[in-house]
């Protein structure tokens, strides 16, 4: 067992999942880092929940060694053989499934049954990356009598992966499958607010693949900045908020590197009079993602409502969302977490002063809950604001926190200029039952993702990705394999 203080945390099971290795994970073997260390904490207790290694760029450099030896042999590996390796590790997560679970509960402040659902979810994406590893195929191209033309794809190296706090170890999961699937090794960074479920895994799983192959080092901003400077990195790929996906393609653009970024999103749920209404009423309550207290990229934080149902689809909205309850994070019975940390519960309850300033109408929430038994954590009601409009900050810029604003529309020209108004593309929700405006709104939305009678899940095997300032590249899709690739061209002359 860890030998800080355990005595504040009373969730049964959560001393014993906590992970004992703090330090960092290289070359297939645990490293003390040259940084130190700095405690980590749950967002929905305060508690202490120990000291996790924080490496600088020396720790970094001496991981990339590691990893680019790791990957000289990896590249080497048959298809097959990665399959059965790649399986092998969603396997042992799924095999720890509830541990892993409790631990990002507890650590990032997301409810623990969802966060359960992560960990099966990420399994389920290694494996699908698992079995297109005989998928990086080239083409070739005729050129008459003599000649051979072919296309090969080969590994880039050492690929570095920058996560979000919102989901952690799915995140973790999702990816490395890629990349390792393709012939690359990979370096893992996890949040900094939420490392715990990744050295978790690491001690469950880090020997599974060949020394180097998977790597880990934890930290914040010098972690990060060293992994995008290294020269020895040709590939960047970061989850996380648009300042920081414009830190990394800074960085990375001094060495060209390839780079893929999956960053924030003021999406729009735009609901039609023809709709079904109860249906886009359960969609705008479940795309805004209370259950993570909206710290999602994907909420649908914008509600589009035509004018000739407003008042009915806003009332069964009102009623929808009081299903979403604040609740320590660690019990099962919880439908809305934590925010992840004090900073950003301030910018949760300022962006609530802000929006009443500009004119918005509070109509549920607004606050932090009564409940005594909360009172160590970062919460915030699920929050509603009426008679928003399009000028309004709320309805601009993305606050990462159970805030939802309500617009009413009710000529198409006017909404998708609305729509359209804001410096994110990451997805969107139209719900009515003609097929006529399903293709027209899809059509007219500037964003990457979709949903028509549909808000809030990924599709495994299609591509997610944003337009704008929400993001560069696609992901969970075969596009991604390809990502870590390069493009060789051999000609022959026979």
């Amino acid at each position: 067992m860890t030998e800080f203080e355990l005595a504040k945390l009373t969730v049964a099971g959560l001393a014993d999942a906590l992970p004992v290795k703090r330090d960092l994970f290289y070359g297939g073997a645990w490293h003390k880092p040259a940084g130190g260390y700095l405690d980590t904490f749950s967002p929905g207790s305060g508690d202490n929940l120990g000291p996790v290694a924080q490496a600088n760029a020396a720790d970094v450099d001496a991981a990339v060694v590691a990893a680019h030896a790791g990957f000289l042999e990896w590249r080497k590996t048959k298809p097959f053989d990665r399959t059965a390796l790649l399986r092998k590790l969603a396997n042992a997560m799924r095999a720890h499934a509830k541990e892993l679970a409790l631990l990002d509960a507890a650590n990032c402040g997301n409810p623990v049954t969802p966060m359960l659902k992560d960990v099966f979810d990420g399994a389920q994406y290694i494996d699908f990356f698992a079995g297109l590893t005989t998928e990086v195929k080239g083409v070739v191209t005729p050129m008459g009598p003599g000649v051979v033309n072919m296309t090969v794809h080969e590994p880039l190296g050492v690929c570095a992966r920058i996560l979000a706090y919102n989901h952690p170890l799915m995140f973790l999961a999702i990816k490395l499958g890629a990349p390792i699937a393709a012939g690359n090794s990979v370096i893992i960074k996890p949040p900094p607010q939420a490392p715990l479920s990744a050295l978790r895994f690491f001690e469950i799983a880090g020997e599974i693949l060949p020394p180097g192959v998977l790597n880990l080092v934890t930290g914040g901003q010098e972690t990060g900045k060293a992994l995008v400077d290294h020269k020895d990195v040709p590939s960047v790929s970061l989850v996380g908020s648009v300042p920081s996906g414009i830190a990394v393609a800074v960085g990375a653009a001094k060495r060209l590197k390839h780079v893929g970024l999956e960053l924030g999103g003021k999406n729009a749920l735009i609901v039609y009079p023809d709709a079904d209404l109860q249906k886009a009423i359960n969609g705008a309550v479940s795309g805004m993602n209370f259950l993570w207290c909206g710290q999602s990229c994907g909420s649908t934080s914008r509600l589009f409502i035509h004018d000739s149902v407003y008042d009915e689809v806003l009332a069964g909205v009102l009623e929808g969302v009081k299903r979403h309850k604040p609740g320590l994070p660690t019990d099962p019975g919880t439908t809305m977490g934590a925010l992840i940390s004090g900073a950003q519960h301030k910018k949760v309850l300022d962006y609530i002063e802000i929006a009443k300033a500009d004119g918005a109408r509070l109509v549920h929430g607004g606050k932090e809950p009564d409940d005594p038994a909360l009172a160590g954590g970062w919460y915030v009601e699920p929050t509603i604001f009426v008679d928003v409009t399009p000028d309004m900050r709320i309805a601009k810029e993305e606050v990462f926190g159970p805030i939802l604003a309500v617009l009413r529309w009710s000529d198409e020209d006017e909404l998708f200029d609305a729509v359209n108004a804001v410096d994110y593309g990451l997805t969107g929700s139209v719900w009515t039952t003609s097929l006529a405006n399903a293709h027209n709104a899809a059509a007219r939305i500037d964003s990457g993702f979709i949903w028509v009678n549909g808000a809030g899940p990924h599709y495994l095997g299609v591509p997610f990705g944003g337009y704008k300032l929400s993001g560069m590249g696609r992901e969970e899709h075969l596009d991604e394999l390809f990502h870590f690739t390069e493009t060789k061209n051999i000609h022959i002359t026979l």
